[in-house]
C-alpha cells in the first residue's frame, strides 16, 4: 500500500508556492535508497513538478565539493552536526526562517535549532558503549573503558571519525578536567586507555567486522550500528551509561547559492513531517525527532526514541571541538603510533 503525505491540494499549493524549478538538488549519504525513493523522492517529485537529482558521498567529501564551489551546486545538503558546523563557521549555509518551516514546530527541543539560527535537525541518534554481554562485565559508565578486565578488548572510533573526538572529551573528564583548557591531561588519559585498545576504526563496518570475529568484544558506536552488531553477535548489548550518551544529530542545511531557496523551504519543511517522520522511523530509516510520531516498541527498539529518552542525552560543543581537532589529530596518532 503507498503511503500519502498530503492532500491534492495541500500539493498544488506547495508547487504554487515553490515556482518551477526543473530539477532540485540534494546532498546525501545515499543510504537507505529505495526507502528513501519511496518516501521522500516520488512524493516529493509529485509535489514539485520537478526531477530530484542527487549528489552522494561522505560527509567531509560532500562538504568539500560544496565550499569548493561556493556553496552551490546543491539546494539542500544534509549532514551531521560535526560537520554542519563546519559549514557554517565558513559561511557555506544561509540562515533559516524559520517562519517558512511550519513543521518545525512539532520537533522536540533539541532539534529544532541545533546550531543557533541555521538548519533544524531531522534525525536523532547517540554514541555509546557497546559489549558482548556474554564475556564482559557489565560497563554503566563511560569511565568503565578503562577497567583493567577490558585490557585488549575494545575497539574505539578513529579521532577523524564522527564519535573520535568525543573519546577525548570523555577521557577529559575521566581525568577530571575539560579536555579543551587541560589537553594535556586528556591524553594522558588516552595513554592510560590505549592498552585496553585492540585497533582504531574508520568505518561502521570495520567495527562490526572486528566484533563479529572476536578481536574486540567492546565497541565505542553509534546506535545506527547495533542492528548490524547484534546481526553478527546477538549478545551485544547498548551499555546503560549513569553519566548518558552522546547526542548525535543528522542536519539539514541550505547552501547560499542554492539555485531553489523557495523549494528547499517546501522541502525541509516536507521532510520533518509527521507522515514523513513516521515512515522513515518505522522502516528503520531514521530515529524520529517530530514528537507526534508515534512508533511501536519493535520499530522504536533500534533508535534514541521518545521525549524521555532523548533528554537523557548529552551535547557536543562542536564548535571547540572543530578548533581543538587538528592539534588533537596529531596527539592521537602519536599515542597510537599512527
Amino acid at each position: 500500500m503507498k503511503i500519502v503525505f498530503a492532500t491534492a491540494a495541500s500539493i498544488a499549493a506547495m508547487a504554487a508556492g515553490a515556482g518551477h524549478a526543473e530539477t532540485f538538488t540534494i546532498s546525501w549519504w545515499g543510504y537507505n535508497g529505495e526507502k528513501l525513493q519511496a518516501n521522500i523522492v516520488e512524493p516529493f517529485q509529485e509535489i514539485c513538478g520537478c526531477e530530484v537529482v542527487f549528489e552522494t558521498g561522505n560527509n567531509a567529501d560532500r562538504l568539500g565539493k560544496l565550499q569548493a564551489r561556493g556553496g552551490r551546486g546543491v539546494d539542500v545538503i544534509y549532514l551531521t552536526d560535526s560537520y554542519s558546523q563546519i559549514g557554517i563557521e565558513a559561511g557555506t549555509f544561509q540562515e533559516i526562517d524559520r517562519s517558512r518551516i511550519p513543521n518545525i514546530e512539532k520537533l522536540y527541543d533539541i532539534a529544532q535549532d541545533p546550531q543557533g539560527g541555521y538548519g533544524p535537525a531531522y534525525a536523532v541518534g547517540r554514541a555509546g558503549i557497546v559489549y558482548n554481554a556474554d564475556t564482559v562485565e557489565p560497563i554503566t559508565s563511560w569511565n568503565d573503558l578503562w577497567r583493567e578486565d577490558l585490557a585488549g578488548a575494545v575497539t574505539l572510533p578513529g579521532i577523524t571519525t564522527t564519535a573520535g573526538p568525543m573519546v577525548v572529551v570523555q577521557a577529559g573528564k575521566y581525568a577530571g578536567v575539560d579536555a579543551y583548557e587541560d589537553t594535556d591531561a586528556a591524553f594522558e588519559a588516552i595513554a592510560a586507555l590505549e592498552p585496553n585498545s585492540v585497533k582504531n576504526y574508520n568505518t561502521g563496518s570495520e567495527m562490526v567486522n572486528l566484533i563479529s570475529t572476536g578481536e574486540a568484544s567492546v565497541a565505542i558506536a553509534q546506535d545506527f550500528t547495533l542492528a548490524s552488531l547484534k546481526e553478527a553477535v546477538p549478545s551485544m548489548t547498548w551499555a546503560e551509561l549513569e553519566d548518558g550518551d552522546i547526542a548525535t544529530l543528522n542536519t539539514i542545511n541550505i547552501p547560499t547559492g542554492a539555485e531553489n531557496v523557495d523549494l528547499a523551504y517546501e522541502f525541509i519543511n516536507f521532510v520533518l513531517s509527521t507522515e514523513v517522520q513516521h515512515a522513515n522511523g518505522a522502516q528503520g530509516v531514521d530515529a524520529p525527532v517530530n514528537a507526534e510520531v508515534e512508533l511501536t516498541p519493535e520499530q522504536a527498539s533500534v533508535w534514541t526514541y521518545g521525549a524521555e529518552a532523548i533528554a537523557k542525552l548529552n551535547r557536543m560543543d562542536y564548535a571547540k571541538m572543530n578548533a581543538a581537532k587538528i592539534d588533537w589529530i596529531d596527539r592521537w596518532n602519536e599515542v597510537f603510533g599512527l
